[in-house]
């Protein structure tokens, strides 16, 4: 399918982004990505908007697999959307019968009516043929709106906890008998923050969000009452013509309060054993679940536990690479690769199933991915972590976390690396704008 292709050159980044998020308001489907400036061997451009649906008349949501890629076979265009991790009930023997007050669906894909993306020194304009009319009007209404914009005041969100500290523990000592009897040898254990009958601006609460995190798989995401604000670090899966490449992370520390003390900490984290330990066990699943559609010999560890400083933690992940053939469908390595090892465990389906039992709600699209396709079958999604989920129509928020949980596990030291990796979500819910 063709699109029309302008573009325009800017001056002032930042205010770009913030103009092109408030222009897409009136959008019902809305998928935004922002590599925030971290510039890395895998980055494809700095930001794309992709929105549609603005009028009852938009094309229905793809909502199968396999719809999506028949639809890249047939169509050759962009598909922009988002994968829960309950999506695994579809790949393995399990269920989920956990509570979800969210409702995101399994599956979820829309074809952009205008797509704009940033990268190098333009920003470009990717309109289908039916609205490249609007190109010129649009790009003047995002320049005029980038001298001319207010942030919402918000008040505070109370959060509350589903599950309390000591039954966490509880938790956290059953997988570890798990571990002991050598069901498993590691878990992604996660607990959920929520607020029921509040109502926010997702827009305004993802600015406070991402600015206090700069992430570089930053997400906005909406389709239709359901939102997703999203500051992850984590790259799930990207397919780059015939490379394949997964970066996971485990291994998280606080940042210090000064140079000195970042140093020590990031030392710290890069010599522990037993975050060294969580990131090689996962690094191994996913060097599993490439080689199920690499070319012999092509799956390649290029990064194993470097660590990364980021706005408000230090992580540590490992890069793994492959080849495939020419003639791999696309969405065939999601089905070999998903759920992604970092958020479930190992070994993967029986990890899933123990963890499934000690949890208390369904992850949704916690724990699952956002990202596109583009025309020639590449695609690139994150890992949906660090994130606040909204669902508008029942006014519920909420926000999970986790840890891998080892033998070497201690309940109390899990239970505050999940208040660690919590405190950027709460911190912009509970306070109050003035």
């Amino acid at each position: 399918m063709q699109r029309v292709l302008r573009s325009f050159p800017f001056s002032d980044l930042k205010a770009l982004k913030k103009a092109l998020l408030n222009w897409s308001r009136p959008y019902q489907h809305i998928v935004w990505l922002d590599s925030n400036e971290h510039h890395e061997p895998y980055s494809s451009f700095e930001a794309v908007l992709a929105v549609g649906g603005q009028t009852n008349q938009s094309k229905n949501f793809i909502k199968t697999i396999d719809e999506v890629q028949n639809y890249l076979d047939k169509t050759k265009d962009w598909l922009f959307g988002c994968i829960t991790y309950d999506f695994k009930n579809q790949l393995e023997a399990l269920k989920s019968r956990n509570r979800d007050a969210l409702d995101f669906p399994e599956v979820c894909f829309f074809q952009p009516e205008k797509i704009i993306r940033i990268k190098d020194n333009s920003v470009d304009f990717l309109y289908l043929e039916s609205v490249a009319n609007e190109i010129e009007n649009d790009f003047n209404k995002i320049s005029n709106s980038t001298s001319n914009q207010t942030d919402t005041s918000t008040r505070g969100v109370r959060i509350q906890m589903r599950i309390h500290k000591d039954a966490y523990f509880e938790k956290v000592n059953s997988l570890l008998d798990s571990i002991k009897r050598g069901d498993i040898y590691e878990a992604n254990l996660c607990q959920e923050f929520y607020s029921n009958n509040t109502g926010m601006d997702p827009w305004h609460i993802y600015r406070k969000l991402n600015d206090i995190s700069e992430p570089p798989f930053a997400t906005f995401l909406r389709l239709n009452d359901k939102y997703l604000l999203c500051a992850s670090p984590e790259r799930y899966l990207k397919k780059m013509g015939n490379q394949v490449i997964s970066q996971p992370i485990k291994g998280t520390a606080p940042r210090g309060l000064n140079v000195d003390e970042d140093l020590i900490l990031e030392e710290a984290l890069a010599n522990d054993p037993k975050e060294r330990a969580e990131n090689i066990m996962i690094t191994d699943l996913v060097r599993n679940d490439l080689s199920k559609s690499a070319l012999m010999g092509s799956v390649d560890v290029k990064e194993l536990c470097k660590v990364y400083r980021f706005k408000q933690v230090h992580q540590m992940i490992s890069t793994i690479e492959s080849e495939v053939s020419v003639n791999t469908k696309a969405t065939d390595l999601i089905k070999d690769t998903f759920p992604m090892g970092s958020m479930t465990g190992a070994p993967k389906i029986s990890a899933m199933q123990i963890i499934e039992e000690l949890e208390e709600t369904k992850r949704g699209l916690y724990s699952g991915t956002v990202g596109y396709f583009d025309p020639k079958g590449d695609f690139d999604f994150n890992v949906v972590i660090r994130s606040i989920l909204y669902n508008a129509s029942k006014q519920y928020i909420s926000y999970s976390v986790g840890s891998a949980i080892t033998a070497k596990s201690d309940p109390a030291k899990e239970y505050q690396e999940c208040l660690l990796k919590a405190k950027a979500m709460r911190s912009v819910l509970e306070s109050t704008d003035s």
